[in-house]
């Protein structure tokens, strides 16, 4: 990653060098935001964030969200925004979805 140039990056290929699950990859920073690439399969733990709201952008796959009051289930090309101090944990319960996380 050039910081002072610009540059461009193929998620795809950002995606292929990577097996792990629920181990985000940075790929790119800006403006003191980290975009990141996760690749999740099963269901994550309970948790929140109090000093960041997440963005989480889909890319393949259905993708599940738990708060303690709702399931919100996000697919391909939705993003959902999770409040910072909400609790919430992810899940993808249907096989392997891929997505985009974008946070400082």
């Amino acid at each position: 990653m050039k910081s002072n140039l610009p540059y461009k990056v193929s998620l795809n290929d950002g995606l292929d060098a990577f097996d792990a699950r629920w181990a985000p990859k940075i790929v790119a920073r800006y403006n003191g935001n980290e975009v990141r690439l996760v690749k999740a399969e099963g269901e994550w733990v309970w948790h929140k964030h109090d000093e960041t709201d997440e963005l989480f952008l889909i890319l393949e796959g259905e993708f599940e969200m738990a708060f303690r009051d709702r399931i919100m289930t996000v697919g391909p090309g939705e993003l959902l925004l999770v409040p910072k101090g909400v609790e919430h944990r992810p899940a993808a319960r249907k096989g392997l979805v891929k997505l985009l996380l974008i946070d400082p």
